[in-house]
């Protein structure tokens, strides 16, 4: 029989009140917790390591992050988050190169079954988010499970990006659509 936490790795429905999950959120509640009230950027470049899964190149995250469980984040190279992006990473969450989150960004893996029994019994599944190179997401977007982004995508603030896309958009609005697109 599968782990809850193996269920959720593989998109399947999983209990997130299980033991292992709830620690792990724990841990990585207080290693952003500790992250959050440091001052010093250079001690907060350490510090996110051992929150993220993976790192390529340099990044730099504002104070206010939050995250779920850490480990099913990768950023790319040139990597930047502002002040308050908030990170649920029960599914996997990937981030290219010379990406920009705009301040309270939301990237949201998880998601609740529509069947209202399954979704009382506290039932979840997760989808992965993966966002392409050189992408900007304006101050308060955010972006479900089981969207992919490609390369060059702009998103206006406060933007829902509910559908995937591909390269050279602008998206906005709720849900978001395209507005514009360059080469």
């Amino acid at each position: 029989m599968r782990s809850e936490k193996e269920k959720k790795q593989n998109g399947e429905l999983y209990d997130p009140m299980d033991q292992e999950l709830v620690k792990e959120r724990e841990r990585a509640h207080r290693l952003t917790h500790m992250y959050n009230q440091l001052e010093d950027e250079h001690a907060r470049g350490k510090w996110i390591k051992e929150i993220f899964q993976t790192i390529e190149g340099r990044i730099k995250v504002e104070p206010g992050l939050r995250v779920d469980y850490g480990y099913n984040i990768h950023v790319g190279d040139h990597f930047y988050a502002n002040f308050h992006c908030i990170l649920l990473d029960a599914g996997e969450i990937r981030i290219g190169k010379n990406a920009l989150l705009g301040p309270g960004v939301s990237l949201v893996t998880p998601d609740h079954p529509m069947d209202s029994s399954q979704r009382f019994e506290g039932l979840e599944y997760a989808k992965p988010i993966v966002i392409g190179d050189n992408c900007w997401l304006g101050a308060g977007a955010t972006v479900i499970g089981g969207v992919t982004l490609g390369n060059n995508v702009v998103v206006g603030a406060g933007a829902v990006v509910t559908r995937s896309f591909g390269d050279n958009v602008v998206l906005a609005g709720v849900p978001a659509r395209v507005i514009r697109t360059f080469t």
